[in-house]
């Protein structure tokens, strides 16, 4: 479900709706110049819909983007991490850390270093925010690579989400799909999956191959590989 600003700050509280507001006005006192960095976060969708390691690729972005001082952490960033204590239940406290990153627009090193450093539900957050952010183009995907390395399942869900379809290469995506159908994600959570899977023949050959697996041992084969491997067998449109 998707939680817009003028929503969570209703869930929230006076209190904790307070807080919100002063969290993103730091976070915005802290982005970069551009465009959006005067505008109000109104309207920010933070959703579910919209979710190792190597050394992320973030590592290399630009140290200018970021408002880290040589001392100290930046308040929206302690913000950030204080949000599970502040907001109520696990959504808002989600919501919150995505508005938080769509409105601080922190770069590369300090989105890698808030994945590195953060919770499961810290890291879920910024897999979803990472279609937001203004990273170089696939910044992100070492980020989405180790995701999908985790046996968390939430942060599996958010990393196949819509970074993953629009920068995650052929290989891995396929690999992602049969992450989700090994780990019982629901296929639902794979943004563009009918996009990325139609006509695409490595899929099937995959896709048939772990359901040839299981029923050898004699386990289930997950409903939706049948949905994912009929798109898969179908013809590109064109």
């Amino acid at each position: 479900m998707s939680v817009i600003r003028e929503e969570l700050s209703a869930r929230l509280g006076s209190e904790a709706a307070a807080w919100l507001d002063a969290a993103l006005a730091e976070a915005r006192a802290a982005a970069p110049p551009g465009p959006d960095a005067a505008a109000p976060p109104a309207g920010i969708t933070a959703s579910p819909d919209d979710r190792a390691p190597e050394p992320p690729a973030g590592n290399a972005g630009p140290p200018a983007r970021d408002a880290t001082p040589r001392r100290g952490v930046p308040a929206w960033e302690l913000r950030f991490a204080a949000a599970g204590r502040v907001c109520a239940g696990p959504e808002a406290a989600e919501a919150a850390r995505v508005l938080l990153l769509r409105t601080a627009r922190p770069g590369a090193a300090t989105v890698a270093r808030l994945y590195d450093h953060g919770s499961g539900a810290e890291r879920r957050a910024v897999l979803l925010a990472l279609p937001h952010l203004p990273l170089p183009a696939g910044q992100g995907v070492a980020l989405v690579e180790d995701a999908l390395r985790a046996n968390d399942t939430r942060l599996v869900a958010a990393a196949v989400g819509p970074y993953a379809a629009a920068h995650l290469p052929a290989h891995a995506w396929r690999h992602a799909v049969l992450k989700c159908l090994f780990t019982q994600v629901p296929l639902a959570a794979v943004a563009g999956l009918a996009d990325r899977a139609r006509g695409d023949g490595e899929l099937a050959r995959m896709l048939a191959d772990f359901a040839a697996e299981r029923t050898a041992a004699a386990r289930p084969v997950p409903d939706d590989l049948h949905h994912v491997l009929a798109l898969a067998l179908a013809a590109k449109e064109v």
